[in-house]
């Protein structure tokens, strides 16, 4: 039996890992809940699934919250302050963290679960975005695993040998990222620039988040993948390709030096990568549909547009693991998704944005946490201004 917190659980990775664990009682308990406003569902979360520990995001929320669990005859202990993340992520009866906070607020449960030797469900791409060489040393020198929850990452950790070391001593050529190409894969640069937010949040495939919707429609999503794969898999810029598939059943590729390529499929569901993260290398029962074959249309792909998608590009000029740009990057467009979803910028503000927050604090990568936090916290405070 293994204990899990689940950090975002509220949110749709977290719901859909407790929709898989509910399948497998026998094997998972949860140990902690957390969430950032949602006290209903987290309510009647914590009901079915008994936490030792709760953590909601304020002491009015917590203090209602711990009201009505105690009158629900329920032994959940409710938590409220910010270094409670960080306990629940490195407390010693844990044995899984699925990090599913949406941003950079899931950077310190991330870092403190990596610094304790937590196998870590990274669903919380801006964690390895912002953080790469912090989180990725301090996991290494803690011996703690990372194991990839988004699909395209999921694909490729499937379609590499199990505890390889290296993508040069596996024969690997190059590893394919595919996308969507979101909800404004056709629609040309004129019709963009007046695009709204209820638009972009209307993706063709996956069931996300607001953020993570808008980020999809600006390939900064496929973009913040790339920086992720460029630390999760030790690669070189030059291994990485991005692809359209706007079909989303060829969930990413391998490509070996002989040619071969071997490719991860199934339906469009985030139960699949979950439930392989929770029991990797084994595998367990997911709750996803099976794919049917005889059903499927026709599978295309295309280059990815830099000039309508300008985002992708800005992330992909990022890969330098001496350079701070990534961090700044998903600090900006943290804020400028923020400000596109109340209508306050539009669609191509938010590149501008970004470009805008790059030229201002370009320079040296934090070493530390604490230098990490400060420039995430700095850039965003910069952004709500301009």
């Amino acid at each position: 039996m293994q204990k899990i917190v689940i950090f975002g659980a509220t949110g749709s990775i977290g719901v859909s890992t407790l929709d898989v664990i509910k399948l497998h009682p026998d094997k998972f308990s949860v140990f902690a809940l957390t969430a950032n406003n949602n006290a209903t569902l987290l309510y009647q979360q914590c009901l079915e699934f008994n936490p030792s520990y709760a953590y909601i995001n304020g002491a009015d929320l917590a203090t209602t919250l711990q009201h009505r669990l105690l009158e629900a005859n329920s032994n959940t202990q409710v938590l409220c302050k910010p270094e409670d993340l960080a306990y629940l992520a490195a407390h010693p009866e844990v044995d899984l963290v699925m990090s599913a906070i949406v941003g950079s607020a899931g950077l310190v449960p991330t870092y403190y679960a990596a610094k304790n030797g937590k196998k870590i469900l990274l669903a919380n791409k801006e964690s390895l975005v912002a953080g790469g060489r912090i989180i990725t040393d301090t996991a290494k020198l803690n011996k703690a695993q990372i194991i990839p929850v988004d699909s395209e990452h999921s694909a490729i950790y499937q379609a590499l040998p199990y505890g390889y070391t290296s993508l040069d001593e596996i024969g690997v050529n190059k590893i394919i990222l595919t996308a969507s190409g979101g909800p404004f894969l056709n629609t040309p640069y004129a019709e963009l620039c007046k695009v709204t937010a209820a638009q972009a949040i209307k993706h063709p495939n996956w069931s996300m988040g607001q953020k993570i919707s808008v980020d999809s429609s600006t390939l900064m999503n496929k973009g913040l993948e790339v920086i992720e794969a460029y630390w999760l898999f030790n690669a070189r810029p030059t291994q990485i390709e991005v692809i359209v598939h706007p079909q989303s059943i060829i969930h990413s590729m391998v490509e070996y030096i002989d040619s071969s390529i071997i490719a991860q499929m199934g339906a469009p569901d985030m139960k699949t990568p979950i439930a392989y993260a929770l029991s990797a290398p084994e595998r367990i029962t997911s709750g996803s549909k099976t794919l049917d074959f005889t059903s499927l249309q026709n599978l295309t792909f295309c280059d990815a547009d830099y000039i309508r998608f300008p985002c992708l590009k800005l992330a992909l000029n990022a890969l330098d693991e001496n350079s701070n740009v990534a961090a700044i990057i998903n600090a900006a467009n943290e804020v400028a998704v923020a400000k596109f979803l109340t209508n306050a910028h539009g669609f191509y503000d938010i590149p501008r944005m970004i470009e805008t927050a790059i030229e201002k604090f370009a320079g040296t990568t934090p070493s530390h946490i604490e230098e990490l936090i400060a420039l995430d916290l700095e850039v965003k405070q910069y952004c709500t201004t301009i």
